[in-house]
Formats: C-alpha cells, structure tokens, sequence
C-alpha cells in the first residue's frame, strides 16, 4: 500500500513539474518580449488579447499548425529526434530539483521534489550536458552548411562552459560534503548571512557566468548569431520542431535558474519575514529578469572571445578558487 501511494505521488508530482515548468517556458518568451520592449521603449504584443496576454496562445497555435518541412537531403530519423533529444533532456534533469519546503495536505506530507537522490546535483549536470547532442545531430542532419557551423558551435559553446561550472561548484561542494540540493538548502538556514553566496563569490560569478552561455544566453548566444550563421542548428526547422529547441532552452534557464537559488542564495529557507516557499519563487524570478536584462543590455561576443574567456580566464579561476577552498578546510 505504502508503494503504491508512493509511486502515485511520484508520477502527480513529475505531471504537475513537467506541466508547470513547460508553462513557465512557454510563458517566458512573452515575459522576455515584454522586458525587452519595455528597455527599448517599445510595447512589445499588444493585439492578441489584453495587453497581448493571449500572444502566448496564438504562438502555441502556430507553432502546432505551421508545416513541418524536411529537407530533402536531410538525414530523416536523426533530423526527427534531435528536437526531442534537446527538450527530453532538459525535462529530465528538472527531476532531482528540490522546489519548495515540504508541506502537510490533508495529513499527508508531499515533498516538492521527484526524487530525492543523494547526488542530485551530478545527475542534473549530467541530464542537462545530454542535450547538447540536439544541436549537434540538427547541425549534421540538416544538410545545410549554416547549420553545420551552429550546430559545431554549440557543442564546443557547451563542452568548455559545462568544464567551468563544474569546477566552478566543487569549492561549494567541498564545504557542504554533499551532491544533494537539499543538503545545500539546509546547510544555508539561519537567515541572509549564511547564504553561501558571501563564502564563495567567485564561485557563484563562475557558475552565473557558465549558466549564461550553457543556455545559450547573450551575450554567449553565438549558437544563433543571425550575422554570420541565420539560426545556426535550427535553421532548417520550422513548427513544433523547432518550438522544442527553444522549449527546452527557456525550461535550462528556468533549472539554472533555481540551482542558483539553491546553492547559492539560501535556497528555500525563510528569508526574513517571507516564507520560504515566496522567497525561492522571488529568487527565482529576480534570476530569470536578470537574463532578460542582459539581453537587452550586453552586446554580442566573437567566438574568440568566448573561448579566451573560457580557457584562460574562467577556467584558471576556478581552479585557483578549489585550491583556496581546499586550504582553508584542511
């Protein structure tokens, strides 16, 4: 009996994060539209609905009605499944986040995660570093050159940052002696001093940094840089396929998002006189206004850069930080 209501709550629980998370998405790229307009002094959607509160709908409509063309020359299967890999894996990896403390209905006490797993950090590493082979096999499917360029572009963009955020969160790591995101809220209760962002900034910097351009964020959105390679992997897709590329970006930087809040910012715990559960959705936010904010105030960077940025400045950071780090424990 306990198994069966435990497997029960399992599968509401994934139903209930896979639904709101591919809403928030969804959701996002009307937020995004609007902060943009608003630095822009524009008005961003305004004809479809209230204050363009329904352009979300009709861009869902489109998105399932518009034709969905193959190219001739493509590589079929692969050009399929790609979209579906690059979403699939950003879904899974929101399976061992923590979102809010536990909570009693009815009697009952749910657990606002999927599953706990004592290494939990790790496994959404892991899930997310899944989805770069999406653009890589759009890329080499496509039988188009511009693609071929985005879609080498974004594995190489996401192999040396997925190396920075890596080494950038093992100083953290070190000190909490735990892979698990709840181990991580519960070592920061105790209020806005304990928060792990004041004993390890270079760490958090380093992992901000690298969540920007793992989610393919300006001013590291060079996958898609309309200059030099049109919609680089995703050039050759159109409708739903190409909604699942994008689908699974906004729910990587919903993820990145909350890890952020967790590790970093006192995670779920109370903060003041806000309750955990309000403060984790305003850390939450204040995180997902700040990639908008960068789009619209950052410029693009060369891949040059990106890269010297990566190798010779990000990297030996983190690997300067881990030493500290490991001296002053020892």
């Amino acid at each position: 009996m306990i198994e069966t209501a435990l497997i029960i709550e399992t599968v509401v629980k994934a139903v209930v994060v896979l639904s709101v998370v591919a809403a928030m998405a969804g959701f996002a790229t009307f937020i995004e539209r609007k902060v943009l307009a608003f630095m822009q002094r524009r008005l961003g959607p305004m004809h479809v609905g209230p204050y363009g509160l329904l352009q979300l709908a009709a861009d869902g409509i489109k998105l399932f009605t518009k034709e969905d063309i193959i190219p001739q020359n493509a590589i079929k299967p692969i050009f399929i499944i790609a979209p579906v890999i690059g979403a699939a894996s950003a879904f899974v990896a929101v399976a061992a986040v923590p979102y809010f403390p536990e909570f009693t209905v009815f009697g009952y006490t749910i657990h606002p995660i999927i599953s706990d797993i004592n290494v939990g950090l790790l496994f959404i590493m892991g899930a997310a570093s899944v989805g770069m082979y999406g653009p890589l096999l759009a890329g080499l499917s496509s039988a188009n050159k511009w693609s071929l360029l985005g879609g080498a572009r974004a594995v190489i963009q996401l192999l040396s940052f997925e190396v920075v955020s890596g080494l950038s969160i093992l100083a953290p790591i070190m000190m909490i002696g735990s892979l698990s995101l709840i181990d991580m809220n519960d070592y920061q209760i105790g209020g806005v001093a304990n928060w792990l962002i004041w004993k390890q900034p270079l760490a958090f910097v380093l992992f901000a940094i690298a969540g920007f351009a793992e989610t393919n964020r300006t001013p590291f959105d060079l996958v898609e840089f309309e200059a030099e390679i049109v919609s680089g992997y995703a050039t050759e897709y159109s409708g739903m396929r190409w909604g699942l590329f994008f689908i699974g970006e906004y729910a990587n930087m919903i993820t990145i998002s909350v890890m952020v809040s967790i590790i970093f910012l006192g995670g779920y715990n109370d903060m003041w006189f806000i309750p955990g559960a309000i403060a984790m959705l305003l850390k939450v936010s204040l995180w997902i206004f700040l990639f908008l904010w960068v789009r619209a105030a950052w410029p693009h960077i060369r891949p040059d850069q990106l890269m010297w940025l990566c190798w010779k400045v990000l990297m030996p950071l983190s690997l300067i930080n881990v030493l500290i780090t490991g001296i002053v424990l020892v």
